[in-house]
């Protein structure tokens, strides 16, 4: 039995991310020395785009 054309979900609707998730934001910020995880919360970090490539 196949899946009806409505209900198929297609790759190009996914579109972009404007901006990383809550790990790789700590992880990017760790790298630039802005986070420390003994002393820093997790919970209210600033957003942080994307970058180009």
């Amino acid at each position: 039995m196949s899946l009806d054309r409505s209900l198929k979900v297609s790759a190009n609707l996914a579109g972009k991310r404007s901006v990383l998730t809550r790990t790789e934001r700590i992880a990017k910020m760790q790298v630039d020395k802005k986070f420390d995880p003994k002393k820093d919360k997790v919970l209210g970090i600033p957003k942080t785009l994307v970058g180009k490539g």
